[in-house]
This record gives C-alpha cells, sequence and structure tokens, in this order.
C-alpha cells in the first residue's frame, strides 16, 4: 500500500478545502481527515480487531504511541488534545474500548476533543449472532456505552454514507470541543467506497440578533458597574479565545480570575490578574474581591461543585452575565444561540469605558522569596513554593488528583494554559499518561508532573513508554503512604486509605532509563530538583516523603468543606 499523501496541519475552526476522497478506503479516508484536524500522533494498544487500521495508521503519516494500557492511552490523548487542539485513541473492541471508557468520560466532563476509534467484530462474522471473542451481551454494547460518554458515535457499517459518518463526527468533535467515538468492523477497513464524495464544511453561525442584544444589555450592566470583574474558564482555552479575553480585560481595565479547572488560561503574570476563585475554598483576599464586585463577567466557566469550593461561591445571578459555548444568561435572562467567540466580539466593539477598579496591595504582593531551610523535614507547601522558583516559560505542569493538585495551585504559571489536570472530573492516574501526551504533542517543553503515590500506583508504569520515547519529564511522586485527601476528608485511621510502598527511586533503573532521586529533607530536594532540572538526557524521578498528616491549605479547606457530607 502506498504512504497516504500528507495534508497540511489546518486549524479546527476553518478548513481548506478537501480534495476529492477518489480511490481511498474507508480506514485511509479516516486518517486523511485526522491529519485535517492537525493529528499527527495516536495512542492505543493493538488487537485483532483494529489491526488491520493499525497497519494503514503505520503506512501513513500519523505516528502511533503505544501505551500500557488502554485507560492510559485515552489520559494520554486527552492531554495531547488539550495542548495540540485534538487527539485520537485506537483501541480493539470491548476488552479495549471499555477498558478506555474512564478516560473518555474525564474527557467529556472537561471538554478536550479525543477521537475515540475502535475496531469491532467484521460486518460478515456477525451472521447468525456467534459467541466471537470479546464480545459482551450483543455486537451493540459497546456503540451504547460510548453513546453515554462522548458528544457523536458512529458504526462505519455502510460504504454508502461512511465518509460523511466521519465527516460528521469528526466536525462534531471540533465544534463542541468532546470525544467523539468511530467504530470500524474489522471487515470495511479496506473497502474503498464507490461513490464521489467531498468534505463540506460543517458551518456554525450565531444567531445576530440574539448576539446584538446580548452584547446590548452586558454593556449596560458593565458601564453601570462600579466593581467589575472576569472570571476566566477553560472553555475559553479549548476554543483558542485567550487573546479575546485578554484583549477585552485590557481595553476595559477589569481585573481578571480563573476558575480552578481554568487554572492559567490566562497569563498568571498578567497586571489585571487576580488569582484563582474558589469560593470558600480559596485565598479569602480573592474571594471578598470577586463576591463583593457588582458585575461579574464569567467567561467559558464551568459551575462545578470543586470551581465554586464545594458550592460555598457567593454570586448573586443578578450580577452576573454568565457566557459559555451552550448557554449565555444575563442577569435572569437568557439568550439563545449565540457562539461565546462571538459575543466576545459584539461586547468588545462597544464603546464601554468602565470605572477603574484597583486591586488591592493583598492581592498583588510579591510571593516571599524561597529560604531554603536544608535539614527541615519536607513538607508540601515548602515543596511547592521551592517549585515556584524553578519553574520558566516554557514548562507545562501536569497535576494528578489529590493534594498534587490543590498544592500546585499555588504555583505561578508564566504562560497561558500550561497547567493541566483534570480538575472537575478528578480521575487518579491521570498525571504520567498525561505527561506521554503532553511531551508528544510538544517535545521540547519542559513537563513537570506532581504526582500522589496513590495515583502514581495506579498508571505510574507508563513511564516506560516515557522512557521508549526518549521523553525527558521531572515526576515527583508525594509518597504519604497512601490516600491522603480521603484522610482528611473521613477522620479516623483506616487501613483501607493505606497502600504498600514502593521504591520508587529505583524504577528508573528498572524500566531501563533516567535517574532516580529519594528525598526527605528540603535541602536534598533542592538539590534533587537542581540536577533534574539540568538533565535535559532523559526521565527524572524524585520519591518525595512526605510526612502522613501534612497537606496544602487548599486541601484542608476542601476537607471542611466535604468531610460533613461524607
Amino acid at each position: 500500500m502506498s504512504r497516504l499523501e500528507t495534508l497540511p496541519d489546518v486549524p479546527s475552526s476553518g478548513h481548506a478545502a478537501m480534495k476529492p476522497a477518489k480511490g481511498l478506503s474507508i480506514g485511509q479516508y479516516l486518517i486523511r481527515r485526522l491529519q485535517d484536524y492537525g493529528i499527527r500522533d495516536a495512542f492505543g494498544i493493538p488487537g485483532d480487531y483494529i489491526l488491520g487500521f493499525y497497519a494503514q495508521l503505520s503506512k501513513s503519516p500519523v505516528r502511533v504511541v503505544g501505551c500500557t494500557r488502554e485507560d492510559c492511552a485515552g489520559f494520554a490523548a486527552d492531554a495531547y488534545a488539550r495542548i495540540n487542539g485534538m487527539g485520537a485513541v485506537v483501541v480493539t473492541y470491548c476488552v479495549g474500548g471499555l477498558s478506555v471508557c474512564n478516560s473518555t468520560a474525564g474527557a467529556y466532563a472537561e471538554k478536550s476533543p479525543v477521537v475515540v476509534i475502535s475496531g469491532s467484530p467484521g460486518v460478515g462474522e456477525r451472521v447468525n449472532n456467534p459467541l466471537l471473542h470479546h464480545k459482551v451481551k450483543d455486537f451493540r454494547t459497546q456503540f451504547e456505552v460510548f453513546e453515554k460518554l462522548c458528544v457523536a458515535c458512529t458504526e462505519l457499517n455502510d460504504p454508502v454514507i461512511a465518509f460523511r459518518e466521519i465527516d460528521r463526527v469528526l466536525d462534531t468533535a471540533a465544534r463542541f470541543k468532546r470525544p467523539v467515538y468511530i467504530e470500524i468492523p474489522r471487515d470495511m477497513v479496506e473497502v474503498v467506497p464507490h461513490i464521489s464524495h467531498t468534505w463540506q464544511k460543517s458551518e456554525s453561525q450565531s444567531d445576530q440578533q440574539a448576539a446584538d442584544e446580548a452584547a446590548d444589555e452586558a454593556a449596560v450592566l458593565l458601564a453601570n458597574a462600579q466593581r467589575p470583574v472576569i472570571i476566566a474558564g477553560v472553555e475559553i482555552h479549548r476554543f483558542a479565545l485567550q487573546d479575546k479575553v485578554i484583549g477585552l480585560a485590557e481595553k476595559l481595565g477589569m481585573p481578571m480570575a480563573a476558575t480552578l479547572l481554568g487554572k492559567s488560561v490566562v497569563p498568571e503574570k498578567h497586571p489585571l490578574y487576580i488569582g484563582l476563585y474558589e469560593g470558600a475554598m480559596g485565598h479569602a483576599e480573592v474571594t471578598k474581591f470577586v463576591e463583593e464586585s457588582d458585575c461579574v463577567l464569567l467567561l467559558g466557566a464551568f459551575m462545578t461543585d470543586i470551581n465554586l469550593g464545594i458550592f460555598t461561591a457567593n454570586l448573586d445571578p443578578a450580577k452576573c452575565i454568565y457566557v459559555t459555548s451552550e448557554q449565555l444568561r444575563i442577569r435572569h435572562h437568557h439568550y439563545h444561540g449565540v457562539e461565546l467567540g462571538d459575543f466576545l466580539d459584539k461586547l468588545a466593539a462597544r464603546k464601554l469605558q468602565l470605572v477603574s477598579r484597583p486591586i488591592p496591595a493583598a492581592i498583588k504582593k510579591p510571593k516571599e522569596k524561597f529560604s531554603l531551610k536544608p535539614k527541615a523535614p519536607l513538607t508540601i507547601r515548602r515543596m511547592i513554593a521551592r517549585i515556584d522558583e524553578q519553574i520558566g516559560q516554557d514548562t507545562i505542569v501536569i497535576a494528578d488528583i489529590g493534594d498534587s493538585l490543590f498544592a500546585a495551585t499555588e504555583l505561578t504559571i508564566h504562560q497561558r494554559t500550561e497547567f493541566i489536570s483534570p480538575a472537575y472530573y478528578t480521575s487518579m492516574g491521570f498525571g504520567v499518561p498525561a505527561a506521554l501526551g503532553a511531551l508528544t504533542a510538544r517535545p521540547k517543553s519542559r513537563v513537570l508532573v506532581i504526582c500522589g503515590d496513590g495515583a502514581f500506583q495506579m498508571t505510574g508504569m507508563e513511564l516506560s513508554n516515557i522512557i521508549r520515547a526518549g521523553y525527558d519529564p521531572v515526576v515527583i511522586v508525594l509518597d504519604n503512604h497512601g490516600y491522603g485527601t480521603e484522610r482528611f476528608l473521613h477522620a479516623g485511621e483506616w487501613d483501607f486509605n493505606e497502600i504498600n510502598p514502593w521504591k520508587y527511586s529505583e524504577l528508573p533503573g528498572i524500566l531501563g532509563g533516567g535517574t532516580g532521586y529519594e528525598v526527605r529533607t528540603e535541602g536534598e530536594f533542592a538539590t534533587a530538583m537542581e540536577k533534574a532540572w539540568a538533565d535535559r538526557k532523559g526521565l527524572s524521578l524524585i520519591h518525595a516523603h512526605i510526612p502522613v498528616g501534612d497537606s496544602s491549605d487548599a486541601l484542608r479547606r476542601l476537607a471542611d468543606r466535604l468531610k460533613h457530607r461524607i
């Protein structure tokens, strides 16, 4: 088979005209369309129902990145999508597809456009409903599961409509920034449809009258406000609207906060940035500043329990302009059919002059310079303070769930959208596979992973493929002998929160690459960080011993809010 023609990368917001798909098989056309959306790499594990498609991938410009488990492949594709714009995971039927369900659910919850491609038994094999291996209940089981987890699904079992279905599903992923599912029976991969097909771009337009009316009402509220503020959420990144939001804030002189899921969606060193708004979970100065506002412009923010500090946020709907890709509400008025980007354009076009709102010195005061105490036992708070001095312009921070995330909220991210974490779906085990995805998308970046020992034991063996690829992340494993967050949420001595201790620093040697460090004091950690940061030859893994009762302030505030429900 000849190598597929390489098409230029084209942003999902506006594809070039597609060449007629003459002589392409269904599998080849799918690969060409993946390339159209800038997908250069696909993650997964081969299996007999998908081997034919894997063979086509191996002869195409799309690189296949092998993973240790399907859920790891899903996490890697998710992180890749967050950086690259769209990602793909390719697995076999049921034993592979059902294993990737959790990471797909996380991608749906947090709006990450991952294309899940699964092989399945051939159409010709299904006659008389045989008991084929991997089958569960019936041949539609896996498809019906993914209908609950994805924004669009298709089974490519009809050559007449297969190309059109591929277009529909991929365009839906690009439009809604959520995962989609494509199932390809193995006897359809090489089928060449005898039809003429040219891709037609799917257009999505705002209701201009509704958009104008919404912008007019928002402009009146902002013009009359004495204490306005912007809260930017993760959709600002997903839809590549950072420049528009920053431009609007600068034009109007409006201070900007971010949600936890949207951390670093705007540069955290921007003079108008005030920090994360998390209700009672967050810093008191930021919470007070936001909740005293008489007009809150919420842009692309999910109103989740974590983002809202376990629903401790005190935001008056009568003072809010709430705009996402799915809804637009100004006070108690709802506007339908208005795109988030179009609303920002309309609002920016209004002639507005707002009252200048000074940012309190307590919010903008510089952080204290870290002063090393070499012999002091290492704590999470001090560790984060040391890391904050280390990270720079090219650093991508990946925080797994638990105190890895809550402590890392104190880090200052230099560039926009350089902080990655499943901060809404909160699935443990995201961090290490996400590093594989992030480095595949952007190999020259300095990737730092902060991961608890419990989460690491779930998916940490994905380091094997990171080493295989020659990538050089710095991975910090926080060892407090188990599930630290649960200990704070559920008081008492419970054996189920304990885990078997591993010699994490010895894993690079076992896996065949990289350097391991074991640290217990601030001095040991500082030395390990300096050596790891300077080492670009391969993986650096720092095994950081943390006292069992230690935690970040953010985790303690979260536990205070949640423990009464448990």
